[in-house]
C-alpha cells in the first residue's frame, strides 16, 4: 500500500514492515493524498487503510463519518459521491472482505446461499482436498460480498453522473491469503487485479499484458491530472500503453519482502519470461507465522510443510512453469539466465540504494515487533523487534 501511494519501492520509501506491527511511513508528505490536496483536490476515505500510523499523517482533508451504527464503507463512499462536488476529488475506499479475519473470511450477507464446498476447485497449486474446498469456498464467498460493494460504489458514481470523468482504480495489496501466496514473491503473491476505468484512454475495451508495477499508478495519476510528478517517484505512468504508444513500459518488475510477522529479507525479478528470487537470510524452513491461520494452513503443517527447506535462489521459467514449482537454479542449462538475472537484480538494488545490496540488514524502528519465526502463529506473544533480532541502527 504504501508502495502505491509513494510510487515507490518499500525499501525507498521506508516502510518495510506493518503499521500495526509498529512500522511508520518515514515521509508521509510523498503520499499521493498530499501530492492532490496541493493540486486543489479534497481528499476523503472510507473504510480501511494499513499505510499511517496516525490518520493525520494520510493527506486526508476528510474522513468520513459512519452516520448509522450499521453503516457500510459502502454506504459511506456513496454518500460523498452523491454531494455537490465543486473541486475535483480523490475518495479511497478501503474494503477487507478478502482479508482473514483472524482464520476465515467475511460471511455471506444475510439472506445469500453460500458456495458449496463439495464443488469448488481449490486454485493451483493446491491440492484438492476438504480443507482446501472449504478454505476456498470461504475465500469466494468474500469476494462475491466485495463485489456486489464494489458495484453500490460504481452505481453511485453513475447515478450521480461522476462515471465520466472520474478514473476508478481497482487493485489490492498482495495475493490471497492462503500458504506460498501472501507474503510471497511468486506471481501467486505479487499477480494482483488492476482494474482501472475512467477518461485519458481507460474507457474499457483493453487487456494489456504488459509488465507493470503499482508504483506506476502514481505517475498515471499526475499525468491525468495535469500535476507536475514528484521528484521521489520511481514509476512510470501508464498512458503509453493504453494510448498505443508503446508495447511496453519496462523490462521488468522487481518485488522484495522484508518484514511480515518476522523479518524475511527477499527480492526478486520478474521478466516476461522468467522470474528470479534471493533470500537474503539464514532461515532453512518456512516461517509459519508468517502465513495467515486457516484450514489450509493447517493442512500443509500436518502434511510436513514446517520441515521443506528454503531455497536461497530460485529460478523458474514462466512459460513452462506457471506455478513456479520447479526450481531450475542448479539446472545446467538455465545457468546463463540465472547469471544475467543476478546482475540485473543486483543492479537495481544498487541504483534504490538497498541496504541488502550493501550487506546491512533492514533495521526494524524501534517501536516494532515480531514474532519468534518457530511459532505456528502470529497470534502467539510478540517479541521488540531490535532486541529479538539483534539489528540496530549503526
Amino acid at each position: 500500500r504504501a508502495c502505491l501511494l509513494t510510487g515507490q519501492w518499500a525499501h525507498s520509501c521506508g516502510m518495510t514492515g506493518l503499521v500495526n506491527r509498529g512500522w511508520t511511513l518515514p515521509h508521509p508528505e510523498r503520499l499521493l493524498t498530499h501530492t492532490l490536496q496541493k493540486a486543489g483536490y479534497t481528499t476523503a476515505m472510507a473504510g480501511f487503510q494499513h499505510v499511517v500510523a496516525d490518520i493525520n499523517d494520510g493527506g486526508f482533508t476528510r474522513l468520513l463519518p459512519q452516520e448509522a451504527p450499521d453503516a457500510q464503507t459502502e454506504d459511506r463512499a456513496a454518500a460523498f459521491l452523491a454531494e455537490d462536488h465543486r473541486a475535483p476529488f480523490y475518495l479511497d475506499v478501503g474494503f477487507g472482505e478478502t482479508h482473514r479475519q483472524r482464520r476465515g473470511f467475511a460471511p455471506q450477507p444475510h439472506g445469500e446461499d453460500s458456495t458449496d464446498p463439495r464443488y469448488v476447485r481449490p486454485s493451483a497449486p493446491f491440492p484438492d482436498t476438504p480443507e482446501t474446498r472449504q478454505d476456498m469456498a470461504e475465500y469466494i464467498d468474500a469476494a462475491r460480498t466485495l463485489d456486489a460493494k464494489m458495484g453500490r460504489v460504481f452505481a453511485a458514481l453513475q447515478d450521480n453522473g461522476l462515471a465520466d470523468n472520474t478514473l476508478v482504480i481497482c487493485t489490492t495489496d498482495h495475493g490471497i491469503a492462503f500458504p506460498t501466496m501472501k507474503c510471497n514473491l511468486t506471481d501467486h503473491g505479487l499477480g494482483v487485479m488492476l482494474v482501472l476505468r475512467g477518461p485519458g484512454g481507460f474507457s474499457g475495451g483493453q487487456v494489456v499484458d504488459a509488465l507493470v508495477s503499482q508504483i506506476d499508478i502514481y505517475p498515471t495519476v499526475c499525468a491525468l491530472a495535469g500535476i507536475a510528478l514528484p521528484d521521489h517517484v520511481q514509476g512510470t505512468s501508464l498512458l503509453p500503453l493504453v494510448n498505443g504508444q508503446a508495447q511496453e513500459i519496462r523490462g521488468e518488475i522487481f518485488a522484495e519482502v522484508n518484514y511480515h510477522t518476522y523479518y524475511e529479507p527477499q527480492r526478486c525479478i520478474r521478466t516476461p519470461r522468467f522470474k528470479y528470487i534471493r533470500r537474503f537470510d539464514q532461515r532453512q524452513y518456512p516461517v509459519m507465522p508468517n502465513c495467515d491461520d486457516s484450514l489450509t494452513k493447517d493442512y500443509f503443517i500436518d502434511q510436513g510443510w514446517r520441515q521443506r527447506p528454503l531455497e536461497r535462489e530460485r529460478l523458474y521459467d514462466l512459460v513452462f512453469d506457471p506455478h513456479e514449482t520447479h526450481n531450475l537454479a542448479a539446472d545446467p542449462n538455465c545457468q546463463d539466465h540465472l547469471e544475467e538475472l543476478r546482475q540485473r537484480l543486483d543492479q537495481w538494488m544498487q541504483n534504490t540504494d538497498d541496504p541488502l545490496a550493501h550487506g546491512q540488514p533492514i533495521v526494524p524502528p524501534a517501536t516494532a515487533v515480531v514474532n519468534d519465526p518457530d511459532a505456528r502463529s502470529a497470534s502467539e506473544p510478540h517479541h521488540p523487534a531490535r532486541e529479538f533480532l539483534g539489528i540496530y541502527p549503526e
